[in-house]
C-alpha cells in the first residue's frame, strides 16, 4: 500500500527556509508569491493487513520520528 506524508511547521512557527525561499524568488525576479513555507513530503509503501493499521504504523513513524509534532503538524495519505 502506497503513502505519502506531508509535514508541515505549525502556524505561527517563525519560518526562515520559507522567507529565504521568498527572498530569493522576488531576487530572481518572479514577482506576486508572498507568504512562503517550506515543508517535507514522504513517499512510503507500507505493508501491513489494511488501511486501519497502515493509518496506525505512520501515525507511529510520524510521532516517532518523522515530524516534530511540538512546531510540525503532520497529514497521512493512503493511496
Amino acid at each position: 500500500m502506497k503513502a505519502r506524508i506531508t509535514v508541515t511547521l505549525k502556524t505561527g512557527v517563525l519560518d526562515p527556509q520559507g522567507k529565504a525561499i521568498e527572498a530569493a524568488l522576488k531576487s530572481l525576479g518572479i514577482n506576486g508569491i508572498e507568504g512562503v513555507r517550506q515543508g517535507k513530503v514522504f513517499d512510503l509503501e507500507v505493508s501491513t493487513p489494511d488501511a486501519a493499521s497502515a493509518q496506525a504504523t505512520l501515525k507511529a513513524a510520524c510521532e516517532k520520528l518523522l515530524a516534530n509534532t511540538v512546531v510540525e503538524n503532520y497529514a497521512i495519505e493512503i493511496a
